[in-house]
């Protein structure tokens, strides 16, 4: 299996050092990151800057579109599968206890509910990253990652029906084409990539996939 896994794409040693200081720095982005997403939720859109206000950063945080996106950053630059979990779930780790410590210690506010998904979706993660770890790899299993990459980026970013096909959030279209840049490594390979990723999408559209959050 080992083999098989490596001609997909070959793991790179790197220090203790900067593994340890990688992983300091995602855990402390997860935590800024999950604070500021509970300050935009508890303040006032109206009392927001203006410029904040127009991006509509509240509901873009509340959305999994971005949350995706960072993962698959951190997933896929990492120098191994087995960092790629580590590296992903701790930035989990971090930003969901900080945003639900915040919730629960100083805004006074306990949704059990909706912070059990997050939970659940945090225990998972190392899970999922370290199969998006081979999405810069080669050969269809890499490409049918990344098509699955862009297939649920795409159900963040647009709504499609029998009708219409409409662009949700800007800032999530240009996360989309950003997801197309992070996993680009050829003109043939992208192309790929997002044709098949787009059919997905719209196979499976008007799926409700984890409790609709995805």
């Amino acid at each position: 299996m080992k083999d098989f896994l490596n001609e997909i794409r070959r793991p790179i040693n790197i220090s203790l050092s900067r593994k340890f200081l990688y992983l300091t720095l995602i855990f402390i982005a997860g935590i800024i990151l999950g604070i500021i997403s509970k300050l935009l939720d508890e303040t006032a859109s109206n009392l927001l800057p203006y410029f904040l206000e127009t991006l509509d950063l509240r509901n873009f945080f509340s959305r999994m579109g971005v949350w995706i996106f960072l993962a698959v950053l951190i997933s896929v630059y990492c120098k191994s599968p087995i960092r790629s979990a580590i590296n992903v779930f701790l930035f989990f780790v971090g930003m969901v206890g900080s945003y639900y410590l915040y919730t629960i210690l100083i805004a006074g506010f306990f949704p059990k509910s909706y912070m059990m998904i997050w939970i659940i979706m945090t225990i998972i993660s190392p899970f999922l990253a370290f199969v998006c770890w081979y999405a810069k790899g080669k050969g269809i299993i890499a490409i049918s990652i990344s098509s699955i990459i862009i297939m649920f980026i795409s159900r963040q970013t647009f709504a499609f029906g029998f009708w219409y096909f409409d662009i949700l959030n800007t800032l999530e279209l240009l996360l989309w084409i950003a997801t197309i840049f992070v996993l680009y490594q050829s003109p043939k390979q992208i192309s790929k990539v997002t044709t098949i990723g787009l059919l997905l999408y719209f196979v499976t559209a008007q799926t409700n996939l984890f409790w609709g959050m995805l």
